[in-house]
């Protein structure tokens, strides 16, 4: 059984959707010009993940094997047109820029891999961890990717920002009695106003090499780990012989 410890590596690093499993590339790539696109599409991605994770355990042993895709399709897509509705209420302008790839994470193959692999198999608990991190390692990397894109290919970061914060952000219950009044259109950094960005970066090939480049750090990250883990047994075998 995998312990909850697992269950967090397992989403976060060792079978990051978007880096080992390589599921969802469609909206990751298509979605990252800039870190709020990123974080909108992680967001939204994250709670589908938790929600039908959730549904498909509680209703996991009611469900015929016969039938389960159809219904695993049907809560995934239940839960991703409430996302849509609270989008479209809340957030107009950021859907409108996310725009069909939202209604998109139906089909999204992370979803419903981890519906039919885990949660039809595990606990609520463990099913509710497991999409959580899941969601989370998917939403890491469409910042990471957002970011290079936004930096390189505009010179900026945080653009936007009010179309998933809106016009003020007050911390406390009003703001009268509020801890602090933020502005979201303030948080953009540039990077100076001479640089007029680089176009490969904005444009689908951009957006190949940037995840080209993460895969590639991450494959050097396990090697090395790898090297070290073995080094570490090759040295522990001569104190084994020694003791015996």
């Amino acid at each position: 059984m995998n312990s909850y410890k697992e269950i967090t590596l397992n989403g976060l690093w060792h079978n990051n959707p978007a880096l080992t499993q390589l599921l969802g590339l469609c909206p990751l790539l298509a979605v990252t010009l800039t870190f709020i696109n990123g974080l909108g599409m992680g967001i939204a991605t994250t709670i589908t993940l938790v929600f039908s994770n959730v549904i498909v355990s509680l209703i996991r042993n009611w469900v015929r094997k016969e039938v389960r895709i159809p219904v695993f399709v049907l809560v995934i897509a239940s839960v991703v047109t409430i996302i849509e509705l609270l989008m479209q209420a809340y957030m107009l302008d950021l859907y409108k820029k996310l725009g069909i790839f939202i209604s998109l994470i139906v089909t999204n193959c992370v979803i419903i891999g981890r519906a039919e692999a885990f949660a039809s198999k595990n606990s609520v608990s463990k099913s509710f961890v497991d999409g959580l991190m899941m969601g989370l390692g998917f939403t890491i990397i469409l910042l990471i990717l957002g970011s290079m894109r936004e930096i390189i290919g505009a010179g900026t970061l945080f653009s936007n920002a009010h179309l998933m914060f809106g016009e003020k952000l007050i911390f406390g219950f009003s703001e009268a009695n509020s801890l602090f009044v933020t502005y979201p259109k303030e948080w953009m950094i540039s990077f100076g106003e001479s640089y007029q960005g680089f176009l490969l970066a904005v444009l689908p090939p951009g957006a190949f090499l940037g995840l080209g480049l993460i895969l590639a750090i991450k494959n050097v990250i396990d090697n090395r780990a790898k090297e070290k883990a073995l080094q570490t047994q090759v040295d522990s075998v001569p104190n084994i012989q020694q003791a015996t």
